[in-house]
Formats: structure tokens, C-alpha cells, sequence
């Protein structure tokens, strides 16, 4: 009389639990499953978010660059954390002002990291008060007024 439960090395049901039992020492497997990625990022996934601008910053650039980006720190509005966004073009740190809102993306750096030589900072302004960053530094358009 046969047992209910698989006794041989190959039987399909050892062979498949066995198989969902090693997939977890794979690293990036065990992160996607606990959705660490998702957990640690500010934007929760997001492409872009909204924030409010806390204050401007000028962050030194890495060896063996030698500069002072223009960045700024941002209260995000979806979940209150407070990150640090590149300011890209020439006197765009003119343009934005503290309480600001402002939307940023990801900088494009590698696996979402940060990009080129400023260290720690991951994302971008892209607009402010809903007005192109890009638009509002070549002199097209002018800030609203809030």
C-alpha cells in the first residue's frame, strides 16, 4: 500500500518544494519576494512624487571633479520622508524658492542609484509650482505666484 506522502528522491512534489525551499538564498529572489526595493525607496516605486522644497543645499562633487551642485532638500507630500534633489541648469537655484512644490524624478543613475559625481543624491527636479524647471531657467515662462 503506498503512503501519502512522497518518499522518493525524484518524486515531483520533494523535487518542487525542495526547488521553492533553495530559491530563497537567491539574493535576488529574497528581495523581491520581501519587496525591500519597494520598502527602502522614498517614492514607494513611484516614478515621480511631490514635495515641498525645506531648503536649498550645495552639495561638493566627488574626486576628482571639484564643484558645488545645487541641490535641494525636499518633505516629500505622499509619506512626509525628506529627500535631496538635483537642481539641473545653469542658475536653477535662482528660480526655486523654500515651500516651493516641487515634483521629482529618478536622476537615471544605475539600479536607481545616484548619478555621475554627486554622492547620495538619487532624484531630479523637474517642475516647480507646476511650471517646467527647464522652461522656468531659459526665460520662457515665469513662476506663478502662489
Amino acid at each position: 500500500m503506498g503512503s501519502k506522502s512522497p518518499k522518493g528522491e525524484f518524486a515531483a512534489r520533494k523535487l518542487r518544494e525542495k526547488r521553492k525551499k533553495f530559491k530563497w538564498s537567491d539574493i535576488y529572489y529574497k528581495r523581491r519576494m520581501l519587496k525591500l526595493d519597494v520598502k527602502s525607496d522614498p517614492l514607494t516605486g513611484a516614478p515621480m512624487a511631490r514635495g515641498i522644497v525645506l531648503e536649498k543645499v550645495g552639495v561638493e562633487s566627488k574626486q576628482p571633479n571639484s564643484a558645488i551642485r545645487k541641490c535641494v532638500r525636499t518633505q516629500l507630500i505622499k509619506n512626509g520622508k525628506v529627500i535631496t534633489a538635483f537642481l539641473p541648469g545653469d542658475g536653477a537655484l535662482n528660480v526655486v524658492d523654500e515651500h516651493d512644490e516641487v515634483v521629482v524624478e529618478g536622476i537615471g543613475g544605475s539600479r536607481g542609484r545616484s548619478m555621475g559625481d554627486i554622492p547620495g543624491v538619487r532624484w531630479k527636479v523637474i517642475t516647480i509650482n507646476g511650471v517646467s524647471l527647464k522652461e522656468l531657467v531659459y526665460g520662457r515662462k515665469e513662476k506663478p505666484l502662489r
